[in-house]
């Protein structure tokens, strides 16, 4: 009985990050769901990684009792909240490197776009360049 509730789970799991990855279209290989356990959640922090330039930045974190009311928040956060926030891009480079890239950002303000960008990264391991709000088009 605990097997097949657990797999039940598992398989619940599986089908909400599916529709989040179809929703952002985004592949398989480019994005990732890391589940942070705490006394009293679960942290879900859903990064994306560029093709391009392979870097990983966040999409979005939320919080739910269990993996997967995690999961339902940021599907909803997906399907209704993501394209209200404005668009923003920022210019940068990693240290050592002569390649300057865009990376774009859904966020609140200019500074949640920069807590998604340096999320997970020393501040002194890239060079920004400029943060930009994007017109609405």
């Amino acid at each position: 009985m605990r097997t097949s509730i657990t797999l039940d789970k598992q398989v619940r799991i599986e089908e909400i990050q599916e529709k989040i990855r179809e929703k952002l279209g985004i592949k398989k290989n480019n994005i990732s769901f890391e589940f942070h356990q705490m006394p009293n959640y679960v942290d879900l922090d859903l990064m994306t990684t560029s093709p391009i330039h392979k870097q990983s930045f966040l999409l979005h974190s939320s919080e739910g009792r269990d993996k997967i009311e995690a999961l339902e928040l940021m599907l909803k956060y997906v399907n209704n909240q993501l394209y209200i926030e404005d668009s923003y891009t920022i210019q940068w480079k990693l240290v050592g490197s002569d390649k300057i890239h865009q990376s774009y950002f859904r966020a609140k303000n200019i500074m949640d776009a920069l807590d998604k960008f340096y999320f997970g990264r020393s501040v002194n391991s890239v060079i920004t360049y400029s943060v930009q709000l994007n017109p609405i088009s």
